[in-house]
């Protein structure tokens, strides 16, 4: 869009206006602030060539792994290897959502209120961090070609390293095997099976016609107004379209109509009321995986760490999990240094530590799925902390074992390397904005009415939303 050569040209500020320029003030203050500065990251490794002894602090959310999970050995087995050279790692859990998470992260590293070395980002974050030159640019060679290349490029932003993969996530279809061998269904093991989304379709009409005790609708997934939707939006944008993306590499959009109704129409297919749980609208991931496990539905679309936590209290006869219909969209956290650590060297050191290979295997062993392909191909790559046997949670105090996760002849989880590595090499990635907060934020909302008693039509709907992405990011 070209300006008026001459004349100033008024602006209605609508309601919709009004709240994206209140969404939006506190980012576009702090890039405007940032406007005059060069190089776009913080200090470089060069910049630091003496660190303070003291403790390298770790800020993070929490371990899905429980207390003393697996990040915290991990940060005790660094810490037993460097005793004597006056550094000492110490994790720091955030309380609250990833949102939540995310603002206090943000609010403490602007106004120097925490001491944080290294901070454990939301693959998403990257780019406003870096923008905001709030963590340094790192050493090309810190992602080594091991890393998993979809994963990897979640940790740069314009040309540069700014983080190192530290855990990654990926969507997944969960299912119910019992409830396919109840039907009578041809195959009840969909372990290698890249379904589509006919197919889940299909077999949720099998199961129908003879529902088990307990069963109500054939899926279920995070529909409620957070991430979850973002997530399941852009899943079915991204098979909708091959090639899907919403913003170019300086984050602003570059979305169109057309695919946007391609992408609506899929939302509506994978969400119809005759296959998807009516909670479904309301569910986050706990709720979702509940009415799973109580078997209320034969499918369920969730994250990695469900694989654990299902076979807590489902046999394996009752749990099976294969890629997701379509594309699935990567999640996970990355670790970025941060401009104001002074131990940057030493908190290089520690995060090359946490993301090298055999960190990466306790952390698949644990339940997180891993950033390097070794961990899943290669046996001489083992999990070795000195606290136990691979990174399996320690016994109960009645002496009981815990981990119930069915695992392969070298202990990972049965699943990784068939299932969970293939569903991260073709994963797609939400859009790469600074603005990210702004983003999710605004499609949450706009998808919103698509979920109501009256949903519009999808070419309203991707009008709609069309105009307000060009509000939230420009064009």
């Amino acid at each position: 869009m070209t300006a008026p050569a001459t004349g100033r040209t008024a602006v209605r500020r609508t309601p919709r206006t009004r709240r994206a320029l209140a969404l939006l003030a506190p980012l576009l203050l702090l890039l405007g602030t940032l406007a005059g500065c060069t190089g776009g990251g913080g200090p470089g490794p060069e910049d630091t060539a003496h660190d303070e002894p003291g403790d390298i602090v770790v800020a993070s959310g929490r371990d899905v792994t429980g207390k003393n999970g697996i990040r915290q050995r991990l940060i005790d087995a660094w810490n037993r290897e460097h005793q004597d050279d006056g550094f000492r790692a110490r994790l720091v859990e955030l309380p609250g959502s990833a949102d939540a998470q995310r603002s206090q992260l943000l609010g403490a590293l602007q106004s120097g209120s925490a001491d944080y070395d290294v901070v454990n980002l939301d693959v998403t974050w990257v780019p406003e961090f870096a923008a905001a030159r709030l963590i340094r640019a790192l050493p090309e060679d810190m992602i080594e070609k091991d890393v998993v290349p979809a994963v990897a490029d979640t940790a740069r932003w314009d040309g540069k390293v700014y983080a190192v993969p530290f855990n990654s996530d990926v969507g997944l279809l969960y299912y119910r095997p019992d409830y396919l061998r109840a039907a009578h269904v041809r195959r009840s093991d969909l372990t290698r099976v890249h379904l589509s989304w006919e197919q889940v379709q299909n077999l949720v009409r099998d199961v129908g016609k003879k529902p088990p005790r307990g069963y109500e609708k054939g899926w279920t997934t995070q529909l409620a107004a957070y991430e979850g939707r973002t997530v399941n939006a852009l899943e079915a944008f991204a098979s909708a379209t091959e090639g899907f993306t919403l913003t170019g590499k300086d984050g602003r959009y570059e979305g169109n109509v057309t695919e946007l109704m391609a992408g609506i129409a899929e939302l509506g297919k994978r969400t119809d009321e005759l296959y998807t749980l009516g909670d479904a609208v309301r569910s986050h991931e706990d709720t979702s995986l509940d009415d799973f496990a109580e078997g209320r539905t034969a499918f369920l679309r969730h994250w990695p760490s469900a694989y654990r936590t299902l076979h807590e209290t489902l046999s394996e006869s009752q749990v099976g999990v294969t890629r997701l219909p379509g594309h699935a969209v990567l999640g996970g956290q990355n670790l970025a240094v941060t401009a104001s650590s002074p131990r940057a060297r030493m908190a290089r050191e520690l995060v090359a530590f946490l993301t090298g290979k055999e960190s990466e295997r306790c952390l698949l062993d644990a339940g997180f799925a891993a950033t390097r392909a070794s961990a899943y191909k290669d046996d001489h790559v083992t999990c070795r902390l000195a606290d136990g046997p691979g990174a399996a949670p320690t016994p109960s105090p009645t002496g009981e074992g815990t981990d119930h996760m069915p695992r392969d002849r070298h202990g990972r989880p049965a699943y990784a390397e068939h299932t969970l590595l293939p569903a991260l090499e073709s994963a797609v990635q939400r859009p790469r904005t600074p603005l990210y907060g702004a983003f999710t934020q605004t499609f949450t909302a706009a998808l919103g009415p698509l979920f109501g008693d009256s949903p519009p039509g999808d070419a309203v709907l991707a009008r709609r939303l069309d105009a307000a992405l060009r509000e939230a990011l420009g064009d």
